[in-house]
Order: C-alpha cells, then structure tokens, then sequence
C-alpha cells in the first residue's frame, strides 16, 4: 500500500496527477492480493495498472523530451524494465493457481517498492530539471 504524500511530491502538478492514479491502481493491485481473490482478479487488475502505466511513462517521456532532459535515456530505460518487470509478474501469476506469496513478495519488491523510489528520486529529478 502507498500513501501519495510530501515525499512522493514532485511539485509538477502534470506528473503528480498522474502518480496519485498510479498509486491507486498500485493500490488497488495489492488489495486485490491481500484479500485472496481469484487469480483472475489478479490478472485483470495488472492489465489495469499496465494501461495507466504505459500512458503515464509516455507522458513524462514526451516531458522530458520536449525540455531536453540530459538523462532522458536511462529514465526510459527505467520504465523499460519496470514494464517488463510487471509483463514477468503477469506470466508468473498466469502459470499459478492464485496469487501465491512468492508473487505478492514480487509485487512489493518490483512495483510498489520500485514505484516509491523511482517518483523520489527520478521524478523528482525530472520535474526540479523543468522547474529550473
């Protein structure tokens, strides 16, 4: 579960926006696991988190772009790897009966905690480039 606070402000209100709908979804993501739905539930939610996800990443890239950010490279290619991070927890979830804890630790570690450290540290280097 995150909690959209000052630590996770970036003062871009754009980009703010958008992570307080991430976070729901992400919210949203670990409520469905803690409440022992069916896998399919699981399955469904992911889908809805990716969506927003890839809008949200396309969002911020256009941002950079059009302000010419220097480390625009390796900000795409962290958005890479988390898209490919949740496309490995969808098969792992497809291939088990339910959301198992191997892959609710997965979803703590490679979304939630991923999603915290990326709108503190990158973002908020991103929207402090296009305040400046």
């Amino acid at each position: 579960m995150i909690t959209f606070d000052k630590t996770l402000e970036t003062g871009n209100e754009l980009i703010d926006g958008q992570h307080k709908e991430l976070i729901a979804r992400v919210n949203k993501l670990t409520d469905s696991l803690e409440t022992g739905r069916e896998k399919n539930v699981a399955i469904q939610t992911l889908d809805f988190l990716m969506d927003y996800t890839e809008f949200h990443f396309q969002a911020e890239e256009k941002l950079q772009e059009e302000k010419g950010y220097p480390e625009i490279e390796a900000h795409k290619a962290q958005h890479a790897a988390f898209v490919k991070a949740v496309g490995e927890l969808k098969e792992m979830l497809e291939e088990e009966e339910g959301p198992s804890d191997a892959f609710v630790e997965a979803v703590n570690k490679n979304v939630v905690e991923w999603l915290k450290n990326h709108i503190q540290i990158c973002d908020k280097k991103v929207a402090d480039f296009v305040k400046a």
